[in-house]
């Protein structure tokens, strides 16, 4: 049992003691890694297996361990795989970089040594890179030269074996070396070998194949051959014949076959170069150029070449063809006379110009063969022959018209020239007659007569021709021709010449015989000439005259007689006597007693024939010498516009000519060349430029000649427009008067209602009476008032040229008026006697006023030099400063008196000079302007307090929850546009006045305005529907709720604060009731009266005001000037807060809703406003930043201040602030004596 349980007892221990031999047992290597040839990319796996692996075991690359982690962070392709005790490195991708020695190794442990495996070799084949030759590819090779080809294939492991293909035909002979590659380990293989270029290797393709044990199939690198070689021989297509007709299009192609590149080719002829163009077809190896020729007679027996080559060609390949051109002759020319007389034998000739073959002439005449000829040939152009053929030919009548032709044949070209001309034969007319009126027929001289010439027969027609007494008459119109009659027409106007006239018409033609035939006329006419004689050679009034008239011939006889203008006069005739054309003659004498008005007057002598019913007439000019004479229809006023010109006619007559005429003006003689604006015509007229009115007035004129002398005046009137002045100016009329202004006008004409008056001023007056007294023109006002004062001005036309005005001042004199009001009758300053206060007194009067300054009713001593008065004027303005330096509480605040005075009476005006205060309620508020979304009002302000003021709006509707504020900037504005409403909306509007103390009451006693807003319309102005609304509408409903709900926690907020300083001003009296026991008299005093000025500041129930500002203003009511009223001031600093001049201030645009809630929270946000009732004790507090002359402990106390009522802590930890703040400690408007 013993040795049974002692064998139960080793099993059990059995396992304890194996782990403790493991424990101590030696690691060994169960499979070591072993050599390993893989490829570029493949997946490496040397295996490692470790028996009782205690130590830590990893890989070593060349060296280099990589980590007891499978993952082997840093070798991303790496990896340890296996199960346990298997540590296989499994390489992925394998790259060149994996070619190398690897051992695993099992590190020492406390159990084990360290053991290493032997080194294993990982050999990784790379393939050769793609295989690339050296050799210059982009020059083409010359076909018989020797190339060396060398193919290089790169970065191989192990070294690739290289095959050279030409067009898959392996090639012998090449050598192989190897070089480094660009990566260690890497090995370059070159091939090269040496061959010659044929013709066809040209487009071959040159492969180079590359493998070694990395690559499954070799890696291939192909170019193509480019051998040079030259072409063919070229041939012409197109050229069957040598012979080729002038004229035709000739197209030759041509071609040369093979060649690389493939040849250029061009057309020559006589070795000039007609094409250079040529055409090559890559598929079928040759070049084709194209020659078209259009073949001229000068192409004949002219060589045609076609050349060809190409880069290689040793020279260039020819090949040459001549040609024979047949043409016709350019010209065939008809030479010769073609017209002859009836007879006559002609010799013509017909050349034909080169050609090829020589043309056969023959010659046709009609239809008839002429062979009487001769022919002539000769060398010609290019290569021809001319040809020439004359003929001769008796013509005849019946030859006439027919057709000459000449025929011209080319037995070449198979073509017939022909020229052909009409025959022309003379011959003589037969018959001439004329048709005319009967010659026993007598006509009227000026009867249209026509005399028609017929001619018959003849060649050709005949040429008619009229003569009158055996002279050509020659004629505009030509001789018309019918049925082989010609005809011309002789058309008449009779004439006395024309009586008993032979009148001949003759015909001829080239024949050279002429006939002829005749015709008389009958014609009967006036007096053919008039002639008048005088016996004497100078004429004067008073003389007689006697005068011969000689008629010339007429027929039948004419009757004479005598006229001078329109009176007539009976002559003496003498017998009649034969005169020209078969007519006679008559002569008659007339007597005739001058005056000057037969000057330049005709006598006319009329012969009159009683059968024709006409006469003839002629007139002897009168010249009669007299002395000057002026017409008695001169004008003997002239009128002209001053300025322009004036002309004075002179309508005078003499014979002779007037030699002179001298102008008088009045009694000054004028003088040419003295008044440059004077000026004499031709006639002796004046012309007078730029006529001014000192030119009107009486001009005589004196006009001489040879006979004697006369004169005549005129008078010149000159118009020009108004000038007009006043007859005095101001004018001066005391209010209530009669004003008369008077202006006088310088013009001519003067017209009836030329003046009218204007008032110049801006308002309408009611103007007075106007009244004309020849050139002046009175205005009169009555009941003058001081609307009359100003400018009136007088205007005056009469037409000439443009209105004229005068610009006179009435001056209406008034006693002075004060300008008053709430501005002028306060004035506010420091009384601490520090500061200068300004009194301004402004007065509008005439006269000049004077001001008298009084103060508590007693005239101001300006001597006193706390006492300084600067008056200035400007027009009806005259103001007066009145300056009190170091202005004294106890000694300044009063009332001045203000009179200002003048010799009309006096005004006066009360000036209360006063402490800063809060400025008074403005006034007069009314509404400007309203639309739909905004209302514009404008008001007039109050007394400003002594500090810039600004203004603040205040309005209220029926939905709203409390009012809305709208600060007025700039603050001097007053007027405003609240914008930002809802249309057709109610709206309760106030106004009041802000300065750096404090606020006024609302304008009128807290008058609400009542404005309701108009309807809002569309673009097309059409009302806007509830949806159009409806944001406007979302947005008033989201402020309300947001109001609401801010005002509930300012409540809650404001609570804590208000019980907080409620305790704490209660400490504060407590303590300091022992150090202010000698004031405290004095302090109720000044309470009781603070509670009495706050009745009298009208502030109404449920009103928004600023406690801090009430509290000043109960102070500055008081009379007190001690330092105590500053300390009492100081103890309301701490529920208080200060307004600040407006120049610091910085207004917000938009309206703020006011706080229903108690007292709330002030922000540290010193532009924030909070608008409290006074009816609910709440504050109205308005915080602008500090002015720069604050203190830094004073601006720490008040933002404690302000903290502590923003934040109440517990009791004991509230400060007080009981010592008295010295005087330039407050702000600068608040600093003096307050009364």
């Amino acid at each position: 049992m013993e040795f049974v349980s002692a064998w139960i007892l080793s099993a059990s221990s059995l396992p304890f003691f194996c782990f403790f031999l493991g424990m101590n047992a030696q690691q060994a290597f169960r499979t070591e890694p072993r050599n390993l040839t893989v490829r570029m990319g493949a997946t490496a796996v040397l295996k490692c297996e470790v028996l009782r692996a205690s130590g830590i075991v990893q890989w070593a690359k060349d060296g280099l361990l990589l980590g007891p982690q499978r993952s082997l962070p840093g070798f991303p392709r790496y990896s340890m795989i296996g199960r346990k005790g298997q540590y296989n490195l499994r390489i992925e991708n394998a790259q060149l970089e994996d070619d190398a020695s690897f051992e695993c190794q099992a590190g020492q442990s406390e159990r084990s040594d360290a053991i290493i495996s032997n080194i294993a070799f990982l050999t990784v084949q790379i393939p050769p890179s793609k295989p690339y030759f050296i050799m210059d590819v982009k020059t083409p090779w010359v076909a018989g030269k020797k190339y060396r080809i060398e193919c290089v294939a790169p970065d191989a492991k192990p070294d690739a074996d290289i095959c050279l293909y030409k067009d898959g035909v392996d090639l012998t002979g090449a050598t192989s070396f190897t070089t480094s590659g660009s990566k260690d380990k890497l090995l370059n293989t070159h091939a090269e070998v040496t061959f010659t270029a044929l013709k066809s290797d040209n487009g071959r393709e040159l492969t180079c194949h590359a493998n070694n044990e990395a690559t499954s199939q070799p890696v291939v690198t192909t170019v193509t051959m480019n051998v040079y070689y030259p072409p063919d021989p070229p041939y012409i297509i197109g050229l069957e014949r040598n012979e080729i007709i002038a004229g035709k299009l000739l197209v030759l192609e041509c071609v040369s076959d093979g060649g690389n590149p493939l040849a250029t080719l061009q057309w020559t002829k006589e070795g000039e170069v007609l094409s250079t163009t040529w055409g090559e077809e890559v598929v079928g190896q040759r070049s084709r150029n194209i020659l078209r020729l259009k073949i001229t007679p000068a192409d004949n027996q002219a060589e045609l070449s076609c050349e060809s080559s190409n880069i290689v060609s040793l020279s260039p390949l020819y090949i040459t063809r001549k040609i024979t051109v047949l043409f016709d002759p350019v010209e065939l020319t008809l030479s010769g006379l073609l017209e002859a007389v009836e007879g006559q034998e002609l010799t013509l000739s017909c050349h034909a110009s080169s050609s090829n073959p020589a043309v056969h002439i023959r010659w046709w005449l009609g239809y008839k063969e002429l062979n009487n000829t001769s022919v002539t040939i000769e060398e010609g152009e290019n290569g021809g022959m001319t040809t020439s053929s004359n003929v001769t030919h008796q013509v005849f009548r019946e030859d006439n018209g027919l057709t000459l032709t000449c025929e011209a044949f080319n037995n070449g070209t198979h073509v017939s020239k022909i020229q052909m001309a009409k025959l022309t034969v003379f011959y003589p007319p037969q018959k001439v007659f004329i048709e005319s009126p009967p010659e026993d027929v007598p006509l009227r001289s000026g009867t249209r007569v026509k005399l028609v010439c017929h001619s018959t027969g003849g060649n050709p027609p005949a040429k008619l021709t009229w003569f009158k007494n055996g002279k050509e008459v020659f004629l505009t119109q030509a001789q018309t021709s019918s049925h082989m009659v010609v005809t011309l027409v002789l058309n008449l106007v009779l004439t006395a010449s024309d009586n008993q006239a032979d009148y001949r018409c003759d015909a001829t033609n080239e024949a050279m015989k002429t006939i002829s035939a005749h015709a008389k006329l009958l014609v009967q006419f006036k007096a053919v000439s008039m002639k008048i004689t005088a016996k004497q050679e100078e004429l004067r009034p008073g003389q007689e005259i006697n005068l011969e008239c000689l008629s010339g011939s007429s027929n039948p006889k004419s009757n004479i007689s005598w006229s001078v203008g329109s009176v007539r006069f009976q002559g003496v005739e003498e017998t009649p006597t034969e005169s020209l054309f078969g007519g006679v003659s008559v002569l008659s004498r007339l007597h005739l007693k001058l005056t000057s008005k037969h000057h330049n007057q005709k006598v006319i002598c009329q012969a009159y024939s009683p059968v024709l019913k006409e006469g003839s007439k002629t007139f002897y000019h009168l010249n009669v010498l007299y002395p000057p004479e002026f017409s008695p229809e001169k004008a003997t006023e002239v009128q002209v516009v001053e300025d322009d010109v004036a002309i004075i006619p002179l309508l005078v007559s003499a014979n002779p000519e007037v030699l002179s005429c001298i102008w008088h003006h009045g009694r000054q003689m004028l003088v040419k060349g003295e008044d440059l604006r004077h000026k004499w015509t031709d006639d002796h007229s004046l012309e007078i430029r730029n006529v001014t009115r000192k030119d009107a007035g009486i001009y005589t004129v004196k006009c001489e000649n040879d006979e004697g002398v006369n004169q005549t005046t005129f008078t010149l009137d000159v118009l020009y427009d108004p000038n007009v002045k006043a007859e005095k100016d101001p004018v001066f009329v005391n209010q209530g008067g009669i004003a008369d202004l008077i202006c006088v006008a310088d013009a001519n004409p003067i017209i009836p209602d030329m003046f009218s008056w204007k008032w110049l001023g801006e308002e309408e007056v009611e103007m007075g009476e106007e009244t004309q007294e020849d050139e002046s023109s009175l205005l009169t006002i009555h009941n003058v008032t001081r609307a009359h004062a100003g400018f009136y001005q007088c205007t005056a036309s009469n037409s000439i040229a443009l209105p004229a005005s005068v610009e006179m001042q009435l001056v209406v004199q008034f006693t002075p008026e004060l300008w008053k009001g709430p501005q002028w009758s306060k004035v506010a300053s420091r009384g601490d006697g520090t500061t200068t206060a300004e009194l301004v007194c402004q007065a509008e009067g005439i006269p000049r006023v004077e001001f008298i300054w009084k103060k508590k009713g007693m005239l101001i001593d300006l001597a006193n030099p706390r006492y300084e008065e600067r008056t200035v004027r400007e027009g009806s303005f005259h103001t007066s400063t009145l300056r009190v330096v170091n202005v004294s509480a106890a000694l300044d605040y009063a009332v001045f008196s203000c009179t200002a005075r003048n010799s009309l009476g006096e005004d006066k005006l009360d000036i209360q000079l006063v402490s800063t205060n809060h400025p008074d309620p403005p006034s007069s508020v009314r509404q400007v302007s309203v639309t739909h979304d905004s209302v514009t009002l404008e008001w007039i302000p109050g007394f400003n307090g002594g500090l810039q003021q600004r203004f603040r709006i205040r309005y209220i509707w029926d939905n709203s929850i409390s009012f809305m504020y709208v600060d007025v900037v700039p603050p001097d504005t007053t007027t405003f546009t609240v914008t930002g409403l809802q249309p057709l909306t109610t709206y309760n509007f106030s106004v009041n006045a802000l300065n750096a103390i404090g606020e006024s009451g609302y304008a009128d006693n807290g008058a609400v305005l009542i404005i309701t807003t108009k309807e809002a319309l569309t673009s097309e102005g059409d009302p806007l529907d509830d949806d159009a609304q409806s944001p406007s509408a979302l947005t008033t409903h989201l402020t309300v709720a947001f109001t609401v709900v801010f005002g509930v926690m300012l409540v809650l907020n404001s609570l804590g604060c208000f019980l907080g300083r409620k305790w704490k001003n209660r400490r504060d009296k407590t303590k300091a009731k022992g150090d202010r026991a000698v004031n405290g008299q004095k302090l109720e005093e000044e309470m009781s009266s603070q509670s009495t000025a706050s009745n009298s500041n009208k502030y109404e129930s449920r009103e928004k005001i600023n406690i801090g500002a009430q509290h000043t203003l109960l102070i500055d009511s008081g009379s007190e000037t001690e330092s105590n009223i500053y300390e009492s001031y100081t103890a309301f600093q701490e529920d208080s807060r200060y307004y600040y001049p407006a120049g610091d201030y910085k207004p917000s645009m938009s309206p703020r809703p006011g706080e229903r809630s108690g007292l709330g929270v002030i922000a540290e946000n010193f532009e924030s406003h909070l608008y409290e009732e006074v009816g609910d004790t709440r504050v109205y507090q308005d915080i602008t930043p500090y002015p720069p002359f604050f203190s830094e402990r004073r601006q720490t106390q008040q933002m404690e201040d302000l903290k502590s009522s923003t934040f109440p802590e517990k009791p004991g930890q509230f400060m007080d602030h009981q010592h008295p703040e010295r005087d330039y400690d407050l702000p600068f408007e608040l600093r003096g004596e307050l009364v």
